[in-house]
């Protein structure tokens, strides 16, 4: 029975992620993901409640820091592009 309620639930938090941004879509994924471990994590060492607090606010600040390198990345290649064709190479 465990196993259906946390299907359903995971189905249901993805299909909410359709009207977020980027931003918004990492950082839930964070903190679901850090959720989700950090309660295994902490439920092996006694308390899975604190682990699944701890997991996700590391979720959310893993997620957070992976938005930034991503848009860091699209920063950088939309630069290039730009350069490139403000130069005539195709």
């Amino acid at each position: 029975m465990k196993k259906i309620v946390v299907a359903l639930v995971a189905v249901g938090l993805l299909g909410g992620c359709t009207g977020m941004n980027d931003t918004q879509q990492r950082a839930l994924t964070g903190t679901v993901g850090g959720t989700a471990a950090g309660a295994v994590i902490g439920a092996i060492a006694g308390n899975a409640g604190l682990g699944a607090a701890i997991g996700a606010g590391a979720g959310l600040v893993g997620g957070l820091v992976y938005d930034h390198v991503k848009q860091s990345q699209q920063a950088a290649y939309q630069q290039g592009y730009a350069a490139g064709r403000a130069s005539g190479s195709h």
